[in-house]
């Protein structure tokens, strides 16, 4: 492994406290950190998408956050290429890259760099497809390729549609060629016992809305994030979003969108599963010790 540059991964399931870890674990070591979170490449998407603050960051330089359009459908090719980038500058000024988040698929793609399939957009069949609710989707999906199926989140019709796509066109999602790492990663997961995630997750969800989210998805919507995106983005838009419509009442929603959330954080779970070696941490000191080593070793 000698002459690979040395990066960090933390993950860990929506709720498990990897943010405030980072920062830590940052300032401990002369780190940067790099967001590996799908929703929070979005401009606008804040308090939804559990977005550090400035305040949060305690100076510590945070980078792909607020790098795309939140009405536009921002790719995981275009992740892979800016997080490079990213980890290339962070290593020229002698510092230590954090990969930090819960998107094990946006992980998985920069720590091998792999190549993703090139297909080309089906407009003929998405058109059919849009018109098919998501549950419909990913019963095809399943047919299609059940393995892809397992690891998608089943409520997210971009997705949805683009494996069918893919699936359609090669036969199935081939299994991404697993290319010889360009670096020297150490994983670090976190990983709370179900019940202290449940209540993590409950917690930070009435915290969020004090905080203002049903604010935060009224001004997207009036920004021009049609309510069609934000049932695309998923979770906390798709929840709140239906209820500013009118289709769900605030009770309703709450408990819908702590089910979804929890949901989401079990299917991250079952994703790290595919990814190497996770150190799975029990506190702060055991992340500096492996780190301290893991930095030590040639």
């Amino acid at each position: 492994m000698g002459g690979k540059p040395k990066i960090i991964i933390l993950l860990g399931p929506t709720a498990s406290g990897k943010s405030d870890l980072a920062v830590k674990l940052a300032k401990r070591f002369g780190g940067e950190v790099i967001s590996a979170d799908s929703r929070q490449v979005y401009r606008g998407l804040n308090i939804g998408a559990g977005k550090i603050t400035k305040k949060e960051m305690l100076g510590t330089p945070h980078h792909l956050l607020d790098v795309a359009d939140s009405k536009r459908v921002f790719t995981v090719t275009q992740y892979q290429k800016l997080a490079k980038q990213a980890i290339q500058e962070i290593l020229g000024r002698g510092h230590l890259p954090i990969i930090c988040g819960g998107t094990g698929f946006y992980l998985e793609t920069l720590a091998f760099d792999k190549i993703l399939p090139e297909v080309k957009p089906n407009l003929k069949l998405r058109k059919i497809l849009e018109k098919e609710t998501v549950e419909k989707l990913w019963q095809k999906l399943q047919k299609l390729d059940p393995d892809r199926a397992t690891k998608i989140d089943p409520y997210n019709k971009v997705r949805l549609v683009r494996a069918i796509e893919i699936a359609t066109e090669l036969g199935a999602v081939p299994p991404l060629p697993k290319l010889d790492s360009p670096y020297d990663c150490l994983w670090l997961g976190l990983k709370p016992n179900d019940q202290k995630l449940a209540q993590n997750i409950h917690r930070r969800l009435l915290k969020r809305l004090q905080q203002g989210l049903v604010a935060e998805v009224r001004k997207l919507q009036q920004a021009g994030v049609s309510w069609k995106r934000l049932d695309d983005l998923g979770l906390e838009y798709r929840y709140v979003a239906q209820f500013l419509q009118n289709r769900l009442d605030k009770t309703e929603m709450l408990k819908q969108l702590e089910s979804a959330i929890w949901q989401f954080a079990r299917r991250q779970m079952t994703w790290f599963r595919h990814l190497p070696e996770i150190k799975w941490l029990k506190n702060q000191s055991e992340a500096s010790k492996l780190i301290k080593q893991f930095l030590a070793k040639n």
